[in-house]
């Protein structure tokens, strides 16, 4: 690889780590004036319509019959679940705290592969990185939980947690049943999928009498699109052909620190020491975790990131 390609490589994997942070801030800022699942929904499908014929005009074939049952399963467990959560639960939970939760994905990834009958197992050092991981989290929730604000604040935080985990179900699912289309390909045809389903649970949950276009949901949901889901995951595509993926895995540690000044400067969120301590804490956690895992096991995790945060790690958004 030449230079002009490194610093290519280099500049795409910054867009990563910059935009995928950014968009729970703008899914934060959408759901404040449009219903979530129709949010998300209309997001996802025009991504997808978009993104298609740009990919047959550069000649990336269509998936495979035996493609579309793993592609449909990975959508549902992926946008439609973990993502769709995350965007209901972001009406009441801060960008920069959903961000954080998110970044545990990890954890349920290894506890989940360990689980399966061929699944890797949990070392000693897996272990330790789940428990200062976890602690980080328990220090940045305390004040909230132990105070027992509203009600809707805790069920938010709850189901980000489970929507981790369905992310990362979904990611586990995907490792073990590969498609022949290309990664590309495959992921706008989930943005696709997803979009309808999600715009499908929107109607019949009566949001299309909430629905505005107000110039704050529409610039949302156009950042979303663009620099979310087509801008940043053909940038982390690109990335990934070009450097090690040890390399390109790293945006998982930026996108939250981003999230977390973003939500602070932009809407006020709380960044104080512990919010500071609680970060440091967790992403060391992740760290402690990713370096027992395999080369090829880190690889295959950082693939499946890309739609979470705005879409979605180990892509939640």
């Amino acid at each position: 690889m030449n230079r002009q390609e490194t610093i290519k490589a280099y500049l795409a994997l910054a867009a990563v780590c910059f935009f995928w942070g950014t968009t729970y801030l703008a899914i934060r800022i959408g759901v404040e004036v449009m219903p979530p699942a129709l949010f998300a929904g209309i997001r996802f499908f025009v991504a997808g319509l978009i993104f298609i014929p740009i990919l047959r005009v550069f000649g990336h074939a269509m998936p495979s019959k035996n493609d579309w049952r793993i592609i449909i399963m990975i959508s549902i467990a992926l946008l439609v679940v973990a993502n769709g959560i995350v965007v209901w639960a972001e009406q009441w939970v801060p960008s920069g705290l959903a961000a954080l939760i998110v970044s545990t994905l990890p954890f349920w990834m290894v506890g989940i592969e360990a689980m399966l009958p061929r699944g890797e197992s949990l070392s000693l050092q897996k272990i330790t990185g789940l428990v200062i991981g976890f602690g980080g989290l328990f220090i940045l929730l305390w004040p909230d939980l132990h105070s027992a604000i509203n009600r809707e604040y805790l069920v938010g935080i709850g189901a980000i947690a489970f929507a981790a985990i369905s992310w990362a179900a979904g990611s586990v699912y995907s490792k073990h049943r590969k498609v022949s289309a290309k990664p590309l390909m495959s992921s706008a045809f989930q943005m696709l999928i997803a979009g309808t389903i999600l715009i499908f649970i929107g109607i019949i949950n009566d949001e299309l009498s909430k629905l505005t276009f107000t110039s704050q949901g529409v610039l949302s949901l156009v950042y979303l699109i663009i620099f979310g889901s087509i801008v940043g995951y053909g940038s982390f595509v690109y990335a990934l052909n070009k450097l090690p993926s040890s390399i390109v895995s790293m945006y998982a540690f930026i996108n939250p620190i981003v999230a977390v000044i973003l939500g602070w400067l932009i809407l006020d969120e709380r960044l104080d020491w512990r919010v500071a301590i609680a970060t440091a804490i967790i992403l060391f956690g992740v760290v402690v975790v990713k370096k027992s895992s395999t080369h090829k096991t880190v690889e295959q995790i950082s693939t499946k990131k890309h739609l979470f945060i705005g879409v979605v790690e180990d892509d939640v958004v």
